[in-house]
């Protein structure tokens, strides 16, 4: 009888002191919300790279610029609204309109922070994502890469 050798086939565990952060900028320019923070969570967990390890923050940091022309899909300007407690016998809301103009940068970074695991490990993720309104951001000395849509699933 003929036995057969193969190869060991090795799973990596990162460790935090071996990850890499890379720096990625994203313009959100006519994009849909929720598509685009559904791309940019995967960048902030890691999950685009192969040496993913679910327990350690193995993401990127993301710059997102002109934050203010992101859009909707159907009637979500004047549908959604963004509930939030006051510590009085009420609840506030607003509609998604109304933050666009008061702060667009809140509207990206609660559907992003929504995508993100329910963990310790989230805060640290949402740390990464800077969110502008405008189409400057003061990380330039970073080098950001232009992170393209289509590569990230």
């Amino acid at each position: 009888m003929r036995t057969i050798t193969r190869p060991l086939q090795r799973t990596t565990q990162l460790k935090p002191a071996d990850v890499e952060a890379q720096w990625f900028h994203v313009d959100a320019t006519d994009r849909v919300v929720g598509r685009l923070a559904a791309q940019i969570a995967t960048v902030l967990m890691g999950k685009h790279k192969p040496t993913y390890t679910p327990h350690v923050d193995t993401g990127d940091f993301v710059v997102v610029t002109n934050v203010e022309k992101v859009r909707f899909s159907g009637k979500k300007w004047e549908q959604k609204k963004y509930a939030w407690v006051t510590g009085y016998t009420r609840q506030r809301t607003i509609v998604a309109a109304d933050r666009l103009e008061k702060k667009p940068e809140l509207i990206l970074q609660e559907a992003v922070r929504r995508m993100l695991p329910k963990n310790k490990l989230a805060y640290a993720m949402l740390t990464k994502l800077k969110l502008y309104a405008g189409a400057e951001h003061p990380h330039q000395a970073q080098q950001p890469t232009e992170l393209d849509p289509n590569t990230i699933r």
